[in-house]
């Protein structure tokens, strides 16, 4: 069952994002088409409340990002960004991203700040021929937004210093070789195959998807002490569920489970 909604409209034009359900996948659409979905106040505020929507809702297991017209994302936007529109809020998303698995859906670019959003998500599926890039350093600035942090993880310590200082973007293809980009889809087809990924992902227990994405993320930058404490505190949360009793019984029963989030 497909429940479409949106973030409200504003006098300004349509929402700058849009949501809709398809059974356990929420599908997130950067919604400024005629903008490059550049990053202002309205995306901004429109993105964490749809991440918040992800997160709060037990219904949902995880959330597809992708962005409306010719590319997912083009950075900041410059003019808004001097109107003095408050986009603090795309900094805590791309700091501290979704709780539940987010995979990213890239057609065409996801440049500068774009590339940075997408680097908050999980898993990236990127269409052929799609570029990916921080070209801060080609205007006199430097990725800002958590990129020069996640890419040595992402791509490694010489491809990102490559990225970072020649301001190149690299292909959907070069990407996947390099591990960034998860799944290089048809033209045209990354939300597709990104929501086919989705529901493998929501057909398992939510908390556990929820725990696993949250632990595999932690393994950056802590000891092993540190890893086993943190994994403790999950580790009640998933094994004391309803969840861990309905999935040992749907298995002896030799049905489908029911999963329900609790």
């Amino acid at each position: 069952m497909t429940d479409k909604s949106t973030e409200a409209a504003t006098d300004d034009g349509p929402a700058a994002v849009l949501t809709e359900r398809r059974g356990r996948v929420l599908i997130i659409t950067l919604n400024r088409p005629e903008a490059m979905n550049a990053i202002n106040g309205a995306l901004s505020h429109g993105l964490v409340a749809a991440t918040q929507m992800l997160d709060s809702d037990p219904e949902l297991t995880v959330g597809v990002l992708t962005g409306a017209g010719r590319g997912f994302c083009a950075g900041m936007d410059l003019k808004a960004f001097a109107r003095g529109e408050d986009i603090g809020p795309m900094f805590t998303f791309i700091r501290e991203g979704a709780n539940k698995p987010l995979i990213g859906a890239i057609e065409g670019f996801a440049l500068a700040g774009g590339l940075e959003l997408a680097l908050s998500c999980d898993l990236l599926v990127a269409a052929e021929g799609a570029k990916l890039g921080i070209p801060e350093v080609g205007v006199g600035l430097f990725a800002a937004g958590g990129g020069l942090l996640r890419l040595p993880a992402r791509v490694g310590y010489g491809k990102a210093m490559e990225m970072a200082i020649t301001a190149d973007p690299i292909t959907a293809q070069e990407a996947a070789e390099f591990g960034l980009v998860s799944r290089v889809a048809p033209k045209g087809e990354a939300v597709e195959v990104a929501i086919g990924l989705a529901e493998r992902v929501a057909r398992n227990a939510p908390l556990a998807v929820a725990a696993s994405k949250q632990l595999v993320r932690a393994t950056v930058g802590v000891t092993e002490e540190e890893f086993w404490g943190l994994q403790e505190s999950f580790q009640k949360q998933v094994f004391t569920s309803n969840d861990s009793k309905e999935g040992p019984r749907a298995f002896a029963e030799k049905r489908p489970p029911e999963w329900t989030g609790s």
